[in-house]
Protein backbone atom coordinates (compact mmCIF):
# COMPACT_ATOMS: atom_id res chain seq x y z
CA UNK A 1 0.00 0.00 0.00
CA UNK A 2 3.04 2.24 1.04
CA UNK A 3 4.39 1.60 -2.68
CA UNK A 4 1.14 2.86 -3.82
CA UNK A 5 0.69 5.49 -2.39
CA UNK A 6 4.02 6.95 -3.45
CA UNK A 7 3.26 6.45 -6.86
CA UNK A 8 0.16 8.17 -6.60
CA UNK A 9 2.21 11.27 -4.66
CA UNK A 10 4.63 11.19 -7.79
CA UNK A 11 1.73 10.99 -10.34
CA UNK A 12 0.04 13.66 -8.95
CA UNK A 13 2.78 16.01 -9.31
CA UNK A 14 3.84 15.59 -13.03
CA UNK A 15 2.63 18.25 -15.66
CA UNK A 16 1.18 15.49 -17.89
CA UNK A 17 -1.75 14.43 -15.41
CA UNK A 18 -3.40 17.58 -16.17
CA UNK A 19 -3.99 16.05 -19.86
CA UNK A 20 -5.74 12.96 -18.76
CA UNK A 21 -7.58 14.18 -15.88
CA UNK A 22 -11.00 14.19 -18.30
CA UNK A 23 -10.65 10.28 -18.30
CA UNK A 24 -9.30 9.38 -14.83
CA UNK A 25 -12.22 11.26 -14.01
CA UNK A 26 -14.97 9.46 -16.04
CA UNK A 27 -13.00 6.06 -14.58
CA UNK A 28 -13.80 7.40 -11.28
CA UNK A 29 -17.33 8.12 -11.88
CA UNK A 30 -18.21 4.82 -13.03
CA UNK A 31 -16.01 3.14 -10.48
CA UNK A 32 -18.21 5.44 -7.60
CA UNK A 33 -21.23 4.06 -9.29
CA UNK A 34 -20.67 0.08 -9.90
CA UNK A 35 -19.06 0.09 -6.13
CA UNK A 36 -21.91 2.30 -4.47
CA UNK A 37 -18.85 4.69 -3.18
CA UNK A 38 -16.50 1.92 -1.70
CA UNK A 39 -13.70 2.13 -4.39
CA UNK A 40 -12.44 4.83 -6.69
CA UNK A 41 -9.18 5.31 -7.87
CA UNK A 42 -7.59 7.55 -5.30
CA UNK A 43 -8.51 5.14 -2.72
CA UNK A 44 -6.91 1.97 -4.75
CA UNK A 45 -3.87 4.70 -4.86
CA UNK A 46 -3.77 4.25 -1.04
CA UNK A 47 -4.73 7.89 -0.13
CA UNK A 48 -7.70 8.69 1.70
CA UNK A 49 -11.14 9.12 -0.95
CA UNK A 50 -14.67 10.12 -0.44
CA UNK A 51 -17.73 10.77 -2.50
CA UNK A 52 -18.62 13.68 -2.15
CA UNK A 53 -22.64 14.75 -2.10
CA UNK A 54 -23.52 18.30 -2.54
CA UNK A 55 -26.55 20.60 -3.91
CA UNK A 56 -26.02 21.87 -7.01
CA UNK A 57 -26.66 25.70 -6.50
CA UNK A 58 -28.70 26.30 -10.08
CA UNK A 59 -30.51 22.64 -10.21
CA UNK A 60 -30.94 22.03 -6.43
CA UNK A 61 -30.23 18.52 -7.23
CA UNK A 62 -27.48 16.20 -5.94
CA UNK A 63 -23.89 16.73 -7.32
CA UNK A 64 -21.79 13.64 -6.10
CA UNK A 65 -17.78 13.95 -6.61
CA UNK A 66 -14.84 11.52 -5.78
CA UNK A 67 -12.38 13.50 -3.72
CA UNK A 68 -9.16 12.86 -1.85
CA UNK A 69 -9.80 14.09 1.45
CA UNK A 70 -7.50 14.78 4.78
CA UNK A 71 -8.65 13.11 8.09
CA UNK A 72 -8.20 15.86 11.14
CA UNK A 73 -10.15 14.13 14.21
CA UNK A 74 -13.70 13.40 13.61
CA UNK A 75 -13.40 16.31 10.83
CA UNK A 76 -12.83 16.36 7.19
CA UNK A 77 -10.76 19.11 5.17
CA UNK A 78 -11.22 19.17 1.71
CA UNK A 79 -9.53 21.25 -0.63
CA UNK A 80 -10.44 22.83 -4.06
CA UNK A 81 -7.65 22.42 -6.13
CA UNK A 82 -8.58 21.46 -9.17
CA UNK A 83 -5.40 20.10 -10.07
CA UNK A 84 -3.90 23.59 -9.77
CA UNK A 85 -6.68 24.58 -12.76
CA UNK A 86 -7.35 28.36 -13.02
CA UNK A 87 -10.56 28.32 -11.77
CA UNK A 88 -12.63 26.86 -8.45
CA UNK A 89 -13.88 23.55 -9.28
CA UNK A 90 -17.88 23.45 -8.84
CA UNK A 91 -18.36 21.33 -5.95
CA UNK A 92 -17.03 24.76 -3.93
CA UNK A 93 -19.29 26.82 -5.23
CA UNK A 94 -22.36 24.53 -4.29
CA UNK A 95 -20.43 23.97 -1.54
CA UNK A 96 -20.55 27.77 -0.05
CA UNK A 97 -24.12 27.94 -1.24
CA UNK A 98 -25.68 25.11 0.57
CA UNK A 99 -22.79 23.70 3.48
CA UNK A 100 -24.73 21.13 3.92
CA UNK A 101 -23.20 17.78 2.82
CA UNK A 102 -22.73 13.70 2.57
CA UNK A 103 -19.83 12.26 2.68
CA UNK A 104 -19.38 8.31 1.93
CA UNK A 105 -16.53 6.99 2.95
CA UNK A 106 -15.85 3.27 2.09
CA UNK A 107 -19.34 2.86 2.23
CA UNK A 108 -20.49 4.60 5.37
CA UNK A 109 -22.26 7.76 4.88
CA UNK A 110 -22.71 10.64 7.37
CA UNK A 111 -24.20 14.13 7.25
CA UNK A 112 -21.87 16.65 7.71
CA UNK A 113 -21.42 20.75 7.60
CA UNK A 114 -19.03 22.13 5.76
CA UNK A 115 -17.24 25.76 6.30
CA UNK A 116 -15.21 27.70 4.16
CA UNK A 117 -11.69 28.23 6.19
CA UNK A 118 -10.44 31.89 6.28
CA UNK A 119 -6.90 32.87 5.50
CA UNK A 120 -5.66 32.41 9.05
CA UNK A 121 -6.93 28.89 9.28
CA UNK A 122 -6.20 27.96 5.81
CA UNK A 123 -2.17 28.67 6.01
CA UNK A 124 -2.22 27.15 9.59
CA UNK A 125 -3.51 23.60 8.10
CA UNK A 126 -1.92 24.01 5.31
CA UNK A 127 1.61 21.77 6.85
CA UNK A 128 -1.14 19.27 8.08
CA UNK A 129 -2.42 18.86 4.17
CA UNK A 130 0.49 18.65 2.00
CA UNK A 131 1.57 15.89 4.81
CA UNK A 132 -1.43 13.57 3.25
CA UNK A 133 -1.11 15.11 -0.48
CA UNK A 134 2.39 16.80 -1.18
CA UNK A 135 0.59 17.78 -4.48
CA UNK A 136 -1.45 20.84 -3.21
CA UNK A 137 1.88 22.46 -2.98
CA UNK A 138 2.45 22.11 -6.86
CA UNK A 139 -1.15 22.56 -7.49
CA UNK A 140 -1.10 26.02 -5.63
CA UNK A 141 1.77 27.36 -7.65
CA UNK A 142 -0.07 26.42 -10.83
CA UNK A 143 -2.42 29.26 -10.11
CA UNK A 144 -3.17 32.70 -9.23
CA UNK A 145 -5.60 31.97 -7.00
CA UNK A 146 -5.93 30.66 -3.72
CA UNK A 147 -7.16 26.98 -3.36
CA UNK A 148 -10.08 26.71 -0.91
CA UNK A 149 -10.43 24.80 1.79
CA UNK A 150 -13.00 23.51 3.73
CA UNK A 151 -13.73 22.00 7.29
CA UNK A 152 -16.60 19.44 7.15
CA UNK A 153 -17.39 18.48 11.00
CA UNK A 154 -20.23 16.09 11.46
CA UNK A 155 -23.92 17.09 11.88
Amino acid sequence: MELMRKIARWTAARPWLTNIRPAVVRIDKVLLRLTKGRITLVGMAGMPSLTLTVIGRKTGLPREISLLYVPDGDDILLVGSNWGGPGHPVWTVNLMANPDAKVNVKGRTREMNARLLNAEERTAIWPHLVKTWPAYNTYQSKTDRDLRVFRLTPR
